[in-house]
């Protein structure tokens, strides 16, 4: 194989357990608000809301910031409290030193490194992540994951988000820049963002299934058709790509 292969991850609920900071650290938070109401419902409802407003930030219809408070209103108005624009800023800065304290990796996500570096020589390892550069970096930093990376690219600096094309090819010419790529292969949690998006870009799409989600069968079948490969945990990825190359 002339060049090495680049191993590209998304982050979140990826390599770090963000879900499950995500349960943990609003149960704390309601705990220190007093708020009253069973905790998984409130995880679930805070997760919904996580998805609508954060999507709605990558679409550009909200500003990060913006974001951040939009559901921190939503959700303590469900709890009968009423905040204002910047009690909602002070509110989501409370939830986050909980959710922060509560990040972790997943447990397959360090060996499944060494499992790669053993099946892959030369293999080099980036990040591609919907989010800003310094809040993800700082994820990365606290996990001590930072040196893993060769380079770690996120939508808030280069203007683009997954599952645009761009932003996956923007990758792996950067790794091709430093050395020629042999192989380029993107993992993520989310089939259409992650794994779709980047083998639609020219890449080898790795959709990490780890809940055995059934995708809608329109998407399974854009999945087929784009080469899309499965795994349900990291442990089989240095398996699935030494034989691929």
């Amino acid at each position: 194989m002339s060049g090495s292969a680049v191993v590209l991850f998304d982050l979140d609920d990826t390599l770090m357990a963000h879900r499950e900071a995500v349960v943990t650290g609003i149960g704390r938070h309601m705990r220190d608000l007093a708020y009253e109401g069973d905790e998984a419902h409130a995880a679930t409802l805070w997760h919904d809301l996580e998805e609508e407003h954060y999507h709605a930030y990558l679409a550009g219809d909200l500003t990060f910031e913006g974001q951040r408070r939009a559901r921190a209103r939503a959700f303590a108005a469900a709890h009968g409290d009423a905040l204002d624009d910047e009690s909602a800023g002070r509110w989501f800065e409370s939830y986050f030193e909980r959710y922060r304290e509560s990040w972790s990796l997943h447990a397959d996500a360090l060996p499944a490194f060494a499992a790669l570096e053993q099946a892959l020589h030369g293999v080099r390892f980036g990040v591609i992540t919907n989010g800003e550069l310094d809040f993800q970096t700082a994820k990365l930093a606290r996990l001590g994951l930072e040196r893993r990376f060769d380079h770690v690219v996120a939508s808030g600096a280069f203007g683009a988000t997954k599952p645009d094309p761009s932003i996956f090819r923007h990758a792996v010419d950067l790794f091709a820049a430093d050395a020629p790529v042999a192989l380029a292969v993107y993992v993520g949690d989310r089939l259409r963002t992650d794994a779709i998006g980047a083998a639609r870009a020219g890449l080898t799409g790795v959709w990490l299934n780890r809940h055995a989600i059934e995708p809608a069968a329109d998407e399974r079948a854009e999945a087929e058709a784009s080469g899309v490969l499965e795994i349900a945990t990291l442990a089989e990825l240095a398996p699935l790509l030494a034989a691929l190359a």
